[in-house]
């Protein structure tokens, strides 16, 4: 493995286990203690607030995925090379469960502590609205096709440059403003592999979902993303060509 890929590895582990420690972490340990009251939009944030910070700390070293469903959407879009999809996924998932189990471990030093669904996502009896399965597999698969094109949209050439940071945080936050009483928001597949590893097997039977809406929401949000701004990006380098030409 060279050291490029080493370090890309490493970025993505640990944006992703911030992503799942914060994100999973607020709910666990934070919403569910009355005196704090963060809430159903202090969880929102707080995801958002993950991936805000981890893409400014490593962004510029992997692209700051911290997601397979980002990967594949980025992937379909022309932005991720064919040789990083598999190792960033295996970095993303193993990152999500190193998060989980730490997490695991904190909350339950607290004696009279439940740990309930563990943050875990679910359709059906699971979900926490108790939504059906086609409801949730298509408010996942929508929510992570418009993320896909905002991360794009926002690091496409024209975008502003040094701020995508910022909309794609806030992008995440929204989504689990719309979906957390729908599937308790997963949008990405390492995030619920972690939690539902710990939550026991009946979340563990319904994870294939959040595995399979996500990627097909992405996928197709590359490639909608890939026609959308890829001309734009053409017709730049064509003027920056015909500049240095004349």
């Amino acid at each position: 493995m060279s050291k490029d890929m080493g370090r890309r590895i490493m970025a993505e582990f640990f944006g992703t286990f911030w992503l799942t420690f914060g994100g999973c972490g607020a709910a666990v340990l934070a919403a569910a203690y009355p005196a704090l009251g963060i809430g159903f939009l202090g969880v929102a944030l707080a995801f958002g607030l993950t991936v805000l910070t981890m893409a400014y700390a490593v962004g510029h070293i992997s692209g700051g995925h911290f997601n397979p469903a980002v990967t594949i959407g980025l992937w379909s879009a022309g932005r991720c090379a064919n040789h990083h999809v598999l190792p960033y996924i295996v970095a993303q998932v193993v990152g999500a469960i190193a998060a989980a189990g730490m997490l695991w471990m904190i909350a339950s030093g607290k004696a009279d502590w439940v740990p309930g669904g563990f943050a875990s996502n679910g359709y059906g009896a699971l979900s926490p609205g108790k939504y059906s399965f086609t409801a949730c597999l298509t408010i996942e698969a929508l929510l992570t096709f418009f993320f896909v094109l905002i991360i794009v949209g926002t690091t496409s050439k024209g975008a502003a440059v040094g701020f995508a940071g910022i909309p794609i945080g806030l992008a995440l936050t929204l989504i689990h403003l719309i979906s957390i009483p729908v599937t308790n928001t997963s949008v990405n597949p390492a995030r619920s592999t972690g939690p539902a590893l710990f939550a026991g097997a009946e979340y563990v039977g319904q994870l294939w979902l959040f595995w399979l809406a996500p990627l097909i929401g992405a996928a197709v949000g590359g490639v909608v993303a890939r026609w959308m701004y890829e001309p734009a990006e053409i017709r730049e380098a064509e003027v920056v060509e015909a500049r240095l030409v004349h």
